[in-house]
């Protein structure tokens, strides 16, 4: 079944793997990707969907150093590029739109002030292109702001549609701007956008319907990672975490969205599993950073009606041609940490496919 077609959205899927969105940094000092990140894309057109690396929405949601936007039009025109490749080889790509919030730096938004749901840094170090500097406090968002923040997301949505990308993923995981709106730690505010699980989750269905009215429901997929605690995020309270995400799912069921993507380490458990039946919609499952999702796991996550479609990552970078090799049960190629960020080829366009 993990070869089976799949309706997303309007796209027909012609296997149910994913390529998730990967951090890479090949796209400049001003964040245009280029002929080396098209010719990346291209090559693994023939998983089910590829999900592009996360995208800021505005030059403030910038994260990580080289990487590219849906702000400007020399970005959008790179992106065009992209997603001409990668259909002119029979893929499908989603661009996803990431806002980072508070993790950055004014080094690397160009001395822009990082903005939050609340005041609170991150306690740790940030890579700039100075160095590792420690993790700002952030500015927290002004609620009149928020709307400014969510037009933002709007209008890079429809630089991706303008693009040529299929849909757009929002990114509400992993500790970036949405995340921390729906995390207790991260957003200690005291208006209608804090406190209670209620309200923490207002932000990014605010945002969700935004993009949806603009850009159309079919078009729209979410990513979300309840208890995944990374990048200052703390998300422990088991009771707090189900009835955040409920909420959340709940208010977003009825849009119809493309999908709901689900990356948690247990992607068969009662809570991720509980998502899916109220989400009643295409759900992906990603098992989560530090384990390698296997052909076995992927296979029986499908076999056994946990998922729709799986979410991989390692595999995909290694692999350009992962969906021939894990049907036919080919060996696969390892993949180097060492180049998983950087600026050229190594790690990136080079692994090879399999002769014919």
């Amino acid at each position: 079944m993990l070869f089976s077609t799949l309706t997303l959205g309007e796209l027909e899927l012609p296997n149910r793997l994913v390529m998730a969105p990967l951090t890479r940094t090949r796209s400049g000092q001003h964040g245009v990707p280029g002929p080396l990140v098209a010719e990346h894309y291209r090559q693994r057109a023939s998983l089910g969907l590829i999900v592009s690396e996360g995208t800021y929405p505005a030059h403030v949601g910038q994260s990580y150093a080289g990487q590219p936007g849906l702000v400007t039009e020399e970005q959008i025109a790179g992106w065009k590029a992209v997603t001409d490749a990668v259909h002119a080889e029979g893929g499908r790509i989603f661009a996803q739109v990431m806002h980072g919030g508070r993790v950055s730096h004014p080094d690397i938004t160009g001395g822009r002030a990082i903005v939050a749901p609340s005041a609170v840094a991150i306690d740790g170090e940030v890579h700039t292109p100075a160095g590792k500097k420690a993790y700002p406090v952030p500015h927290a968002l002004t609620t009149d702001e928020l709307s400014l923040v969510i037009q933002e997301f709007v209008t890079a949505s429809r630089n991706a549609i303008d693009a040529g990308f299929d849909g757009i993923e929002l990114h509400s995981a992993n500790g970036y701007l949405l995340h921390e709106f729906l995390a207790p730690n991260s957003n200690v505010r005291t208006d209608s956008y804090g406190g209670s699980p209620e309200n923490r989750a207002r932000f990014v269905i605010e945002t969700v319907n935004a993009v949806v009215a603009a850009i159309g429901a079919s078009r729209v997929g979410i990513r979300i990672s309840p208890e995944n605690s990374i990048q200052g995020i703390s998300e422990v309270d088991a009771a707090d975490v189900r009835a955040t995400y409920e909420v959340l799912v709940d208010s977003i069921a009825p849009l119809n969205l493309a999908y709901l993507s689900v990356l948690h380490a247990e992607p068969a458990g009662n809570l991720v599993q509980d998502l899916r039946s109220r989400f009643n919609g295409t759900f992906l499952v990603n098992s989560g950073f530090g384990v390698v999702t296997t052909h076995e796991e992927a296979a029986s996550l499908i076999a056994d009606g946990h998922a729709d479609a799986v979410v991989v990552g390692r595999p995909a970078i290694a692999n350009p041609d992962l969906a021939r090799r894990w049907k036919e049960g080919l060996p696969l190629n390892e993949a180097d940490p060492s180049t998983f960020y950087g600026t050229g080829a190594a790690g990136y366009t080079d692994y090879p496919f399999l002769a014919n």
